[in-house]
């Protein structure tokens, strides 16, 4: 028999059984469409850590006020980061291409009739720059505004809307934080909370002289922000802006640091490798039940065998070899896998972009997670057809014929 008989046969066979076959896809329709949404689940939202750390701006370290040591133990009295520490960072470290000083608080704001209570941060012009911020509404505060104190502010994306105002009109028009009259010279563009514990669009930016003198009365930093230079691995340009700092708070050779540093990359790493080991686990579940619709196969298949058996030995007496027999039933198995994973990788795709739009979610069906599935579900059919055509393949003609 030739392989094209075999295959033609193996099609009658299947469409011969309607009802038995669908019911025999669904298993491996419903085990690929799970794979399919749950995999595009897990990379989406792996790709949304990726997009947040990009917002946050390349190669950033973020320093922090410490603890004093002595003698290794730490002391109870903390230590500060000033705007002296600042500029020697920016005077002297050669692998730091910014620096950005923040003094952060949070403030009472009035706009008009409204009232809201939210993060107010000092810094300097390069902040929106080095964060990777853009200006969609009027401009940032330049090095000149800083240095002549000006009492601008800088809204984040959020901050109109719970002000009541809209962003292009509120332009040029006033805020008051503690009181104090700012005109409102931008916005920032959105960058969105994305697991954080503060949301970054509902901060307003002011100039950091102007915080100094005018709203918070203390050089203290909240923290520092360094940008080290492209191509810089962030380990030497920790040393570099290390040694500065150390030297402007007269730590001991051999002493602990008394500030941290973070690096907000390693954070969302972090919650990144909680992302795929989620979507292991969802892809392993799903994989299940791709497991179950091909043991389904197998059953079928083996029933098949028992109700055509008498066919099987009709067909060996007329001269097909074992091989032709098993090669018919692999076929079966492998058409029924095929087609259920073909019209898996359809729904699961669906259901993904349905989630996508009305749960919004963040969702990515990979071409790769829809060539494995296939591979995948096609493995299944070979692997849990076998026994079936081996059975069938090793049938005697003699007793097949007599068969009832």
């Amino acid at each position: 028999m030739m392989i094209g008989e075999t295959v033609a046969v193996a099609f009658q066979s299947i469409r011969a059984n309607k009802l038995r076959t669908a019911l025999t896809m669904l298993g491996v329709i419903i085990g690929v469409a799970a794979v399919i949404a749950m995999v595009a689940l897990g990379t989406g939202a792996q790709r949304a850590v990726e997009d947040r750390i990009n917002a946050l701006g390349a190669n950033l370290l973020t320093i922090y006020a410490g603890q004093s040591y002595n003698r290794g133990v730490a002391s109870s009295s903390r230590v500060s980061l000033t705007t002296d520490d600042a500029d020697a960072i920016q005077r002297d470290a050669t692998l730091i291409t910014a620096v950005v000083p923040e003094m952060q608080s949070s403030l009472q704001i009035k706009f008009g009739n409204k009232n809201i209570n939210t993060n107010v941060i000092g810094t300097t012009a390069n902040y929106a720059a080095v964060r990777n911020y853009t200006v969609p509404f009027g401009r940032m505060f330049t090095p000149g505004d800083n240095v002549s104190r000006q009492r601008y502010a800088v809204l984040g994306w959020e901050v109109p809307v719970m002000l009541g105002g809209n962003a292009a009109a509120m332009m040029g028009q006033t805020i008051t934080i503690r009181g104090i009259p700012f005109e409102i010279i931008g916005v920032l563009s959105q960058k969105g909370a994305a697991g954080s514990f503060s949301n970054p669009d509902e901060q307003i930016l002011i100039p950091l002289q102007t915080a100094r003198y005018r709203i918070f009365g203390t050089d203290r930093l909240r923290s520092l922000t360094v940008q080290i230079a492209e191509g810089v691995p962030l380990e030497r340009g920790m040393v570099d802006f290390e040694r500065i700092l150390r030297r402007e708070h007269k730590i001991a050779p051999g002493a602990e640091n008394d500030f941290r540093v973070r690096n907000q990359q390693d954070i969302l790493a972090t919650q990144q490798q909680a992302t795929q080991v989620f979507t292991a686990l969802l892809a392993s579940i799903a994989g299940v039940s791709l497991l179950v619709g091909g043991i389904g196969i197998m059953n079928i298949m083996l029933v098949s065998v028992t109700e055509r058996t008498r066919e099987i030995g009709i067909r060996k007496a007329l001269g097909a070899t074992r091989s032709n027999i098993l090669m018919q039933f692999l076929i079966e198995a492998m058409v029924l896998s095929f087609v259920g994973g073909t019209l898996g990788i359809l729904l699961g795709s669906g259901a993904a972009v349905t989630l996508s739009r009305l749960a919004g979610w963040n969702t990515y069906v990979s071409p790769m997670a829809i060539f494995v599935a296939f591979v995948f579900s096609a493995a299944v059919g070979l692997f849990f057809g076998i026994l079936p055509a081996r059975r069938a393949a090793s049938l005697d003609p003699i007793v097949a014929l007599r068969y009832e």
